[in-house]
């Protein structure tokens, strides 16, 4: 493909001007240049940060997009919404979004490689973008890139802090304050690799507001809503454990099952099999659109048992 630099591009870099006019992603244009696939007036570019002027005659072709080296798995997930640039998943509890070091397999990625059949590429390489990502144990809402300018668009507004996120948790105790926005820098703690704190050598910003929705003082829990202005990992976690109200079955940051007194909800939080947090909401524009898209889902059956017998002793 040849292409002539117009006034509008002129002196731009080369990988941004690429990113530009050829809708991939600005790390796809970089790794074009690097590999020696790129030409400028029949000169072989590879310098990223080259400027390109008017008239330059640019040339490059973009590979077909490979298999990632991952097994799409047929395993069951729950496919709230699809179109052709984004898929919007209820990930369970226990699901390992992305493969890593210990889990290759049975992860979301290895299911939407199953279940979506028309995805496009990412960076040059058939597979999922993921955006963002929950814990493990946690269950909810996320949203996947289909392509390159879906994955542009959705992390340009997770940086801009547009993407809407809410939580219910329930929390052990019974918090005070309705409401409350927590400022604390957290980052992986000093003595523990496993865990994250504010007793770390590398603290980021993590911002939370938590609501009060139920105060169930006689069980001795706190039903919350949590909004997210940062995405750091473990961090509703590390926040509600830092004000002395851990989640519910999170044993990690504090939660201690001999400290509920109720049989009933003792044993309904040791059935649960995760900690008491969902992401329950979520908002973005969509990539093409820029309709606002807003998903809801219900808690998941572990929380809403607990729920349940929550108000049945009110």
């Amino acid at each position: 493909m040849e292409v002539k630099v117009t006034n509008e591009h002129n002196k731009k870099r080369l990988d941004v001007f690429l990113s530009n006019i050829a809708d991939i992603s600005r790390n796809q244009a970089k790794l074009l240049i690097e590999d020696g696939e790129v030409s400028i007036n029949g000169k072989i570019i590879k310098k990223p940060s080259h400027k390109v002027k008017e008239g330059d005659i640019v040339s490059f072709e973009i590979p077909e997009p490979v298999p990632l080296n991952v097994e799409p798995e047929n395993i069951p997930v729950e496919i709230v919404y699809e179109d052709k640039d984004v898929v919007v998943v209820n990930k369970p509890a226990g699901m390992v979004v992305h493969p890593a070091p210990g889990h290759y397999t049975g992860t979301l990625v290895n299911a939407l490689l199953y279940h979506c059949k028309n995805l496009q590429g990412i960076n040059g390489t058939i597979r999922p973008g993921i955006v963002h990502r929950i814990d493990k144990d946690t269950a909810g809402l996320l949203v996947v890139a289909k392509n390159d300018t879906a994955q542009n668009s959705l992390i340009e507004q997770f940086k801009k802090r547009s993407v809407g996120r809410f939580y219910r948790a329930f929390v052990h105790g019974t918090v005070k304050k309705d409401k409350e926005r927590i400022v604390l820098p957290i980052g992986r703690d000093k003595f523990n690799r496993k865990k994250f704190s504010p007793n770390t050598t590398s603290p980021k910003e993590a911002i939370t507001n938590y609501q009060v929705i139920n105060r169930f003082e006689k069980l001795n829990f706190t039903d919350i809503r949590c909004k997210l202005e940062t995405g750091r990992t473990h961090q509703i976690r590390v926040h509600m454990s830092y004000l002395g109200h851990p989640l519910l079955g999170d044993e990690i940051y504090g939660f201690k099952l001999s400290r509920i007194k109720d049989e009933t909800l003792r044993k309904l939080i040791k059935e649960m099999n995760m900690h008491a947090l969902c992401a329950c909401y979520l908002a973005f524009d969509h990539p093409s659109t820029k309709k606002r898209m807003e998903f809801e889902i219900d808690l998941p059956e572990g929380m809403r048992k607990i729920l349940d017998y929550a108000e049945k002793q009110r």
